[in-house]
């Protein structure tokens, strides 16, 4: 493996040879020599969330626009076998599901690498595959969707099963006592009326899809694959138990669910050459002015770029010391083009 170090002293030395697109170069060997090992397309779909955390949630998460990153670096690939690495904070279940329908009409079979984090739906994502590869230190996490409301605090992403509770808690201690409606009314006003049903639908949606593709793929040959299709979703949806959206679900959490999880620790080549991958796509987020990158094995890749905005600020105005002069007027025939 390359380690971190190594790598970067490759992407300057391929820069002080006049290569503008070293990091490409470094990202795209390493997901070559990474095809070349295990015989298998690979399609990496990373974000920047880590490096960019300011850049706004749809330029970084799971959107209906990544269909189109998908259909770009499938293009051209042959074989039924796919290994999909991902490193994503999640986002929405919709374009999830239409990535996976997407990803199985083209491949029979598909490994899941983590090489750090898949978060919420890129958990979703994970599930979708036969089997997962995760590193000993790599995580995926709950599942249970989150809403962003406008509160008094500004905006806040809020589990949809805190909210659902939080109406069955003021429901109970307001039928108790009348006078707790001067409690509960000011946060309750908060909520349009019709979100208690959008947060059932969306945690059903969830833990229906999940449920779904597990059985459906990872525990398509056990005879108990839907008693352990609907642990594992209930589990992963289940924000009582879990307690905050971020929890980082190892792989001997998820192992203890029967999932087909395996260490990457377990082929050491294996582990180095998706290290390298990861490593040389943190230096092209650290480096560069991608935010997210969808790449296969033969170098053909979509790319997010964001640009940050500078708004110059007004300058501040001072009081003029003498009366300001009039500014001489240029007769039209002598006015001068841009």
């Amino acid at each position: 493996m390359a380690t971190w170090g190594e790598l970067l002293a490759k992407i300057k030395s391929l820069q002080t040879q006049g290569r503008k697109d070293a990091f490409d170069i470094v990202r795209r060997e390493a997901l070559a020599d990474l095809a070349s090992y295990t015989g298998r397309n690979v399609i990496l779909y990373a974000s920047a969330h880590l490096q960019k955390p300011s850049i706004p949630p749809e330029g970084l998460s799971i959107t209906n626009e990544d269909i189109e990153g998908f259909m770009e670096v499938v293009y051209g690939l042959s074989g039924s076998k796919l290994d999909l690495i991902i490193h994503s904070p999640g986002g929405r279940a919709e374009a999830t599901e239409a990535i996976v329908k997407y990803l199985r009409s083209v491949f029979k079979d598909i490994r899941i690498i983590v090489p750090h984090e898949a978060m919420s739906a890129a958990t979703m994502l994970a599930c979708a595959g036969d089997k997962i590869l995760m590193g000993l230190h790599s995580y995926l996490g709950p599942i249970d969707p989150q809403f962003r409301l406008s509160t008094s605090l500004g905006p806040q992403s809020v589990p949809a099963q805190a909210i659902l509770d939080q109406f069955e808690r003021a429901k109970q201690e307001c039928t108790q006592d009348r006078a707790n409606l001067a409690v509960w009314v000011p946060s309750l006003q908060q909520y349009g009326p019709a979100l208690l049903q959008q947060c059932e639908n969306a945690l059903n949606l969830s833990k229906t899809l999940v449920e779904e593709w597990l059985s459906r793929w990872m525990f398509r040959k056990s005879k108990k694959r839907k008693e352990y299709s609907k642990q594992v979703s209930d589990t992963l949806a289940n924000h009582k138990e879990l307690l905050t959206h971020g929890r980082p679900l190892n792989i001997s959490f998820l192992k203890s669910m029967h999932m087909k999880v395996y260490a990457l620790e377990d082929d050491i080549k294996l582990q180095d050459k998706v290290l390298t991958v990861y490593h040389a796509t943190m230096h092209t987020f650290g480096a560069t002015p991608a935010a997210k990158i969808f790449e296969n094995q033969n170098g053909r890749a979509y790319i997010k770029q964001f640009r940050a905005v500078v708004v110059p600020q007004p300058q501040q105005m001072r009081a003029p010391t003498q009366p300001r002069q009039p500014r001489p007027t240029t007769p039209p025939e002598q006015a001068q083009p841009n």
